[in-house]
């Protein structure tokens, strides 16, 4: 707000300045930052839960008696049943293997880790589209479409989060884009 003086009649008048552009796009860029860290923390935490729920069988979608720990296979259920299209052949090959057990876990938790931590983005956000794409591949047609499905939806927002430098916002990408290393390899930002 500013107070003006007119020639002509001495009189003060008050009126407010337009927003400057400036302004506005800080504060767009403010809410993209935040969008993007909660959407990050969001996702993060959806690789996390699918970990931990195959892992330890906390109830939701696998019982405490199929849990990983209690030697049950976090692939084998949903691959050898669940797998339709042209890709199904693969998948029950290769549903219960140990070598896919163990990929699967570490994948989930490795995603979920580094997106809640906000660090390794790059190679973060390229293992989550792989491995959603995978997931996206093994029920051919979706169900609720002809092609797209949340799968590769949330492939592109893991692409999106990496390439907006997500990981900076209420994560410690700040922090670990700083270190020597991550400088000298491009590739760990």
């Amino acid at each position: 707000m500013s107070t003006t003086v007119h020639p002509t009649n001495h009189t003060p008048t008050t009126h407010v300045a337009p927003r400057e552009p400036a302004v506005v796009e800080h504060r767009a860029g403010a809410v993209v930052r935040y969008t993007a860290a909660a959407a990050r923390l969001s996702l993060g935490w959806v690789f996390a839960w699918a970990f931990l729920d195959k892992a330890f069988g906390l109830g939701h979608d696998t019982a405490a008696k199929d849990a990983w720990v209690n030697g049950g296979s976090p692939t084998k259920g949903f691959l050898a049943f669940a797998t339709s299209g042209p890709f199904a052949d693969l998948y029950h090959g290769i549903a219960g293997q140990a070598w896919a057990d163990w990929l699967f876990m570490l994948g989930l938790l490795g995603i979920g880790l580094a997106l809640l931590a906000g660090v390794v983005m790059r190679l973060t956000a390229a293992a989550g589209a792989v491995l959603l794409v995978l997931m996206w591949s093994a029920v051919l047609p979706p169900a609720n479409n002809p092609f797209m499905d949340d799968h590769l939806v949330y492939a592109m927002v893991l692409v999106l989060l990496a390439a907006l430098g997500a990981g900076r916002t209420l994560g410690l990408g700040r922090w670990w884009e700083s270190l020597p290393l991550v400088q000298r390899l491009g590739w760990l930002r």
